[in-house]
């Protein structure tokens, strides 16, 4: 990494400042490394931090090298939880430093809204996520995850589970969502994942996470092919969602199996179904996230075919 130029020639400025076009080549280099690092392509993501800018809709703050963006960072607030969407610093200006100026920049603002109780972050692209210090660290919390990737062309080697006869596995439809909602939220509880993410802990924010996952590109483009849901009688017991994040490239989005139903072998089964329909669509590989103190997860995907490529943190503030 190339060493930053003298930090005092910086300073933040908020997002509702720039004008359309200003951050477009800062951008261009934010594509190129989640293509390079990840095997995302960034383009929706970015196409919709351009389209807020352009008519100045987005909160958060940008880091200036003289009249350039060198750094940019944007969040949301929804109810009683703001969310920080992205961070990213340009190479020759991606020091910790300039990275915590902009964390911190944007936890004051937050910090200091009325009725936001929570805040919480996954920044894909920050420098040493674990060696840093943190941002009202009183009130803050890190967990370690993992982003790792298959090689599809190995899918076809993972053996099938004796049938389990009255476990049938259906491609994803929008009616089993109501289902699904119950069933996320209640393997979810007294997870470490619901730490991370809250939505998990009740059925209407599992809800919103399902709609978002389905409606929003934050994790891609949702792959219907790719998703399924496993069902025994009339009981929905698991599901597996899916997502295209590059022409070549899946990614799975959630595994989720029922309290009573897992280690039979469900979770699994899903897992296989989604990678053969990603394969079967064209894509070379796929990726998930999980959280490394999730050790059962992260031996099934280790078995299946995944591999650590990147290690990044979860944030989350609270009682401040």
């Amino acid at each position: 990494m190339a060493a930053a130029p003298n930090r005092c020639a910086t300073e933040l400025v908020e997002l509702s400042q720039l004008r359309a076009g200003d951050l477009d080549t800062l951008l261009a280099e934010e594509q190129l490394a989640w293509r390079s690092r990840l095997s995302w392509d960034f383009t929706a993501s970015a196409d919709l931090v351009r389209r807020f800018i352009a008519i100045r809709a987005l909160n958060g703050f940008a880091l200036m090298a003289g009249s350039h963006p060198a750094g940019y960072a944007y969040f949301v607030s929804e109810e009683r939880k703001g969310l920080i969407g992205d961070l990213y610093v340009v190479s020759d200006w991606a020091t910790p430093e300039n990275e915590y100026r902009l964390l911190s920049a944007i936890l004051q603002v937050l910090v200091g809204t009325p009725g936001v109780e929570r805040i919480e972050a996954q920044l894909m692209m920050l420098h040493g996520p674990f060696a840093r210090a943190l941002p009202m660290a009183r009130f803050g919390q890190i967990y370690p995850r993992i982003f790792m990737l298959a090689d599809l062309q190995e899918t076809s080697r993972l053996p099938i589970l004796p049938d389990s006869g009255s476990i049938s596995f259906e491609t994803w439809d929008q009616s089993f969502e109501d289902d699904a909602a119950r069933v996320i939220s209640a393997a979810y509880r007294e997870h470490i994942d619901s730490n991370i993410n809250d939505q998990y802990r009740s059925y209407p924010g599992a809800r919103r996470f399902l709609h978002n996952v389905v409606q929003y590109p934050g994790c891609g483009s949702f792959f219907s092919a790719g998703s399924y849901a496993a069902i025994e009688g009339n009981k929905l017991i698991g599901l597996v969602l899916a997502s295209l994040v590059a022409s070549d490239t899946g990614h799975i989005t959630q595994v989720c199996v029922a309290p009573e139903k897992k280690r039979a072998g469900v979770g699994y089964e899903l897992v296989r179904r989604s990678l053969l329909a990603m394969r079967k669509r064209g894509c070379e590989r796929t990726s998930l996230t999980v959280t490394a103190d999730n050790r059962t997860a992260l031996s099934l995907y280790q078995r299946m075919g995944f591999r650590a490529v990147r290690r990044f943190a979860a944030y989350v503030w609270e009682g401040f």
